[in-house]
């Protein structure tokens, strides 16, 4: 389904009666150290950025598309890459820009990316910008899932990301419905343990599950445009979370369609965040 192109408008038992072994090791004594009083280690509930690069962000912008994929030129796309290049750079990480990408050529540059060497770097970012439909993006010439697309950068594949943030953003349609709104009132620890394969990411949407993604002709999509202004102007202040929040916030409340299509015209959207971090996330101020 293509994104939406808008004309106009603005952007031993637990509490909970769980039951757990006792381990039979005895506690060893006390011991001192001779380090300051006070001092502590790395926060276990925090992302550790103190690496040399905040990392690679990955920018995949497809404007462009076969006649037999039946979608349609992408204009705005353009402004969201500059959008996402600018705000990413100032945040730190080294911004990668493919325009119009097969989906062979989406697979083997995510496959490339994946398998560089990451020891170095604090994260990973990557940003989809096509057309798509639920649990798919498109290339050029045909549509992927995004499953299929992104796996390469999850547990053993990618080990060199193991326990640090895997951030996807895509900017993409999910589905056909339309959403008309309603009125209200009103560096870091040695990672030693066994973690899930799907831990330490993190996929931002621009639209909920089923739901159009718009896009202004001239100004962008609503998504990218609220997203880089919110991580510029938050960053090291807000936790990701938050910020992702007030994303979503601004996406909802401070655009509407204005399109001449029928049945198009006043429709919202909502970006939707499913996030398997396990830690808090801050970009560097």
């Amino acid at each position: 389904m293509a994104d939406g192109e808008a004309q106009g408008g603005e952007d031993f038992p637990d509490a909970f009666g769980f039951s757990h072994k006792r381990s039979e090791r005895k506690a060893a004594p006390a011991e001192e150290t001779d380090s300051a009083p006070g001092r502590t280690g790395p926060d276990p509930y925090r992302y550790s950025v103190d690496y040399p690069s905040m990392g690679t962000c990955l920018i995949i912008n497809n404007k462009n598309f076969h006649r037999s994929t039946g979608m349609s030129t992408r204009n705005g796309t353009d402004v969201d890459a500059a959008f996402v290049m600018r705000t990413f750079n100032v945040l730190g990480y080294k911004t990668r820009l493919y325009n119009d990408q097969t989906v062979a050529q989406m697979t083997r540059l995510l496959i490339s990316v994946s398998a560089e060497d990451h020891s170095q770097s604090a994260s990973f970012v990557c940003v989809l910008l096509s057309h798509g439909d639920e649990g798919v993006i498109y290339g050029t010439d045909g549509l992927e899932k995004f499953e299929t697309l992104i796996r390469c950068f999850k547990g053993k594949a990618c080990k060199s990301l193991v326990g640090k943030p895997k951030l996807f953003f895509i900017q993409a349609c999910r589905g056909v419905e339309l959403d008309d709104g309603i009125e209200t009132d009103s560096r870091g620890e040695e990672i030693s343990e066994r973690i899930p394969v799907e831990a330490d990411c993190l996929y931002c949407y621009s639209t909920a599950p089923g739901y159009y993604s718009w896009r202004n002709t001239v100004n962008g999509s609503w998504f990218i445009q609220s997203l880089c202004g919110v991580l510029e102007a938050h960053r090291g202040k807000l936790e990701l979370m938050q910020i992702l929040t007030r994303v979503n916030r601004k996406v909802a409340l401070h655009f509407e369609s204005s399109s001449n299509m029928p049945g198009f015209n006043q429709k919202k959207q909502i970006p939707s965040i499913v996030s398997m971090l396990t830690k808090d996330f801050y970009f560097p101020h």
